[in-house]
């Protein structure tokens, strides 16, 4: 049975409060009709006890990669973040399809997706190194982004300035993905009047996104 992992990150636990999370809700409806033994696992962010990158994760990611010491070495603080760190990492990685539902704030994603997202980052993990460079090891795998932005950021003078979407794309390219699509409902404090419109477009995206996603079966490398 393949796996769809739905992420929010939007303090707004209300789906009726939530743009984002109404457009997200269109997209696992027509996914899972088209792929109804899909198992659909939801991480609200928000709700998570995420790591942060501290003192005792550095050290302890620094102190097995190249100061020599072994798992058994490190501090009680370091084994037990760092163990932490490596079962988000494996529940991420155990999924064939992502969904990641986010809005943009000041320019960018809400950090909370950043702390998240440095949980990934583990090396023989996620990526390697090669003698050309990083390699992602999360291949084969489809996600899509779905965002929602008060400003206009597909055109105009803000088009240099979305950090959001831009962000999880280099990640996930960075990491293996095979593909990681966008649905974007931008303009909405501009445009309060035309909420419905913009909204009924977001949906009608998503819907044809989740279509396609479905379409063929996921290899996983």
């Amino acid at each position: 049975m393949s796996k769809l992992l739905y992420i929010t990150a939007n303090p707004k636990n209300d789906i009726k409060l939530s743009k984002g999370m109404q457009i997200g809700e269109v997209f696992l409806e027509e996914f899972m009709a088209a792929q109804p033994d899909v198992e659909v696992e939801r991480w609200h962010l928000y709700n998570m006890d995420i790591p942060d990158i501290d003192m005792d994760l550095l050290y302890a990611r620094a102190k097995l990669s190249f100061m020599g010491y072994t798992k058994e070495q490190l501090s009680e603080a370091e084994r037990t973040k760092l163990e932490k760190m490596h079962e988000l990492a494996d529940r991420f990685i155990a999924a064939d399809y992502y969904v990641f539902v986010t809005p943009i704030w000041n320019l960018g994603a809400p950090s909370i997706l950043k702390k998240f997202i440095d949980n990934l980052f583990i090396v023989e993990k996620t990526f390697t190194n090669t003698p050309e460079g990083p390699k992602g090891l999360l291949t084969g795998r489809k996600a899509i982004h779905i965002q929602t932005r008060g400003g206009i950021y597909s055109s105009g003078p803000m088009v240099d300035f979305e950090f959001g979407d831009r962000y999880l794309r280099k990640v996930f390219q960075f990491l293996g993905f095979e593909s990681l699509d966008t649905v974007v409902a931008e303009g909405m404090d501009h445009f309060p009047k035309q909420i419905p419109e913009i909204m009924a477009k977001a949906k009608e995206q998503a819907a044809e996104a989740a279509r396609e996603m479905a379409k063929g079966t996921v290899t996983i490398g």
